[in-house]
C-alpha cells in the first residue's frame, strides 16, 4: 500500500481489527519512510450476477428492483423490516455463492417466491399471481392448494 502523504511503497500495519460486522478490516498502518500513520478498510468485493432476462436480454443485477418487487408484495403485511432484509441478504448470498456469471430471471423470481413463503403466504401469493401472470381464479386456488400441501409435508 502506497502512503498517502510522501507515496512510499512501503507500509506496515500497526493493528488489525473487525468492524463492521465482521464484514471489513480496519488497518492502522505507518509509512516506514516518513513515519506518517494512516488507517485503511479492506472488504471482499463480491459480485452479483448479471441478469438474462426472458427476451434474452442482459443487464446487471438490480437490488434496488429485488426490494421494491419484495416490498410492493409485502405492502401492508405484518413483516418487519428486518426479515425483510434478512430474507433480500438470503436471495443476495445464494446469487452469489452459486458463482454463476450469469443468471435467469427466472431463477431469481423462484428465489424470490421461496422467502416470501417463508414470511408470508399473502405476499407470496401477490408475488406469484404477477411473476407466473395468473390469468383466471382457478390460477389463484391452485397456488393456494400447492402451499396448503407443502405446509403440511412441513414437520
Amino acid at each position: 500500500m502506497f502512503c498517502p502523504f510522501c507515496r512510499a511503497p512501503d507500509t506496515k500495519v500497526i493493528d488489525s481489527r473487525l468492524v463492521g460486522e465482521g464484514e471489513q478490516v480496519r488497518r492502522r498502518r505507518e509509512c516506514v519512510v516518513c513515519g506518517e500513520r494512516f488507517t485503511t478498510f479492506e472488504g471482499a468485493e463480491l459480485v452479483t450476477p448479471r441478469v438474462i432476462k426472458s427476451d434474452g436480454s442482459r443487464v446487471p443485477f438490480d437490488d434496488n428492483k429485488l426490494r421494491k418487487s419484495m416490498m410492493h408484495a409485502l405492502q401492508k403485511r405484518p413483516v418487519s423490516i428486518e426479515k425483510i432484509d434478512s430474507a433480500i441478504q438470503a436471495i443476495l448470498h445464494r446469487l452469489r455463492a452459486s458463482g454463476e456469471r450469469e443468471v435467469k430471471s427466472i431463477v431469481i423470481g423462484e428465489l424470490v417466491m421461496n422467502e416470501l413463503a417463508k414470511l408470508d403466504k399473502v405476499a407470496y401469493v401477490r408475488f406469484a399471481s404477477v411473476y407466473r401472470d395468473f390469468q383466471d381464479v382457478e390460477a389463484f386456488n391452485t397456488e393456494i392448494e400447492k402451499l396448503k400441501q407443502h405446509d403440511e409435508q412441513q414437520p
